[in-house]
């Protein structure tokens, strides 16, 4: 932890993306929420205790002394009393810099060495959003990118690759995808579902089609049409060795049936897309999702994966027959993710919006797995 301020009185920061390297390490420190319990409960860091800010001084007591505490609230001005507090009472605390909005838009990355390319895994923490680089040679394909694109553009010039093809493998709805902006930016290809209604241009994916890099690693429509989560949501595969299964399954749940409202056709339609085109594909695949929920643990520098054998076991939604699949999903349905219809409309292209407005749009947790 450090002091990111030069006045005497300040107190020690730590920014997001610094936190999001010790969530999960052993340097993990104790995290203290000081936001009211209801906003907690809307979105909070994996593992946070909650003592809201006025109750602090009656519960210091609850903290640990010796053990390195970073405090969290909305946009680090709650959290900056109560760190310049703890601070005065012997506790080595810091002030987590811009809060939960920062946090929403922290990342880190993994990355796994293929056979004739790299694979980099970008975790956006604060939102559990997963979106991969594919490298080999002097290009890269990028998959599902969020919104801050520059992120890629540097992970890619780092390694000596140039961005050719951008892909999207559903119409997202918690987060605003940042496909259509990196592909102009880079003058890559933009290539996604036609079953999804995008209002822009578009290369239409295709059934089987397969998209070489240098040396020969492809990454292949291994199924087109996967409805359930969304009605185009598309399964990739990176050679013998990996899947990228969007929101279709995750190595925590399976994707939420029931965003558009019509939640028993679509958990028929995502029970078969499950069973008919993902489930037969081989045991020994690598399965790695574009979200990831609270229940699972984020390590740093390891990915977030699991072969699709092992998630056969781990997952009974998988083992349900088509009923009760249909009355599992639908016993638990959720509200929509706030602000859906402007992400989505912001998706398709219905509706431009600035950056900024966007950032608030998008903020909180991930929603969209059952």
């Amino acid at each position: 932890m450090r002091s990111g301020r030069s006045r005497p009185d300040a107190v020690p920061e730590i920014s997001a993306t610094d936190l999001a390297r010790l969530v999960g390490s052993a340097e993990e420190p104790f995290i203290l929420d000081v936001r009211q319990p209801e906003e907690v409960a809307d979105w909070a860091i994996a593992g946070a205790v909650n003592i809201p800010l006025p109750e602090l001084p009656a519960r210091v007591h609850e903290l640990p002394r010796e053990h390195p505490i970073v405090v969290v609230c909305a946009s680090g001005s709650r959290s900056s009393q109560a760190t310049s507090f703890l601070g005065a009472s012997g506790y080595r605390a810091a002030n987590l810099t811009g809060g939960m909005a920062a946090w929403g838009r922290a990342y880190d990355t993994a990355s796994w060495t293929l056979t004739g390319g790299d694979l980099v895994q970008v975790r956006r923490r604060g939102k559990g959003c997963l979106s991969y680089v594919l490298g080999a040679g002097s290009e890269a394909f990028v998959v599902d990118p969020s919104v801050e694109v520059g992120l890629y553009e540097e992970l890619a010039k780092t390694r000596g690759w140039r961005i050719t093809r951008v892909f999207d493998t559903h119409l997202h709805a918690d987060h605003v995808s940042g496909a259509r902006d990196l592909a102009a930016r880079t003058g890559a290809s933009l290539h996604l579902s036609p079953f999804d209604s995008f209002k822009f241009g578009y290369e239409p994916l295709e059934e089987g089609e397969r998209f070489a890099l240098p040396g020969g690693l492809e990454l292949s429509v291994a199924v087109l049409h996967t409805p359930g989560h969304t009605e185009g949501s598309v399964v990739f595969r990176i050679g013998d060795e990996a899947v990228l299964t969007g929101d279709t399954i995750f190595v925590d749940g399976v994707g939420r049936p029931d965003l558009a409202e019509r939640a028993e056709e679509f958990a028929r339609n995502l029970h078969r897309s499950l069973q008919s085109k993902v489930l037969v594909l081989p045991d020994e695949a690598v399965v790695f999702p574009a979200h990831y929920g609270d229940s699972t643990t984020v390590v740093p520098e390891q990915l977030v994966s699991a072969s699709l054998g092992a998630l056969r076991v781990s997952l009974p939604p998988l083992s349900l027959d088509e009923n009760q699949f249909v009355a599992w999903a639908t016993d638990r349905v959720m509200d929509r993710p706030p602000n859906y219809v402007k992400i989505i409309q912001a998706n398709m292209g219905r509706s431009p919006a600035h950056p900024g407005e966007l950032a608030l749009l998008e903020a909180g947790p991930n929603r969209c797995s059952a």
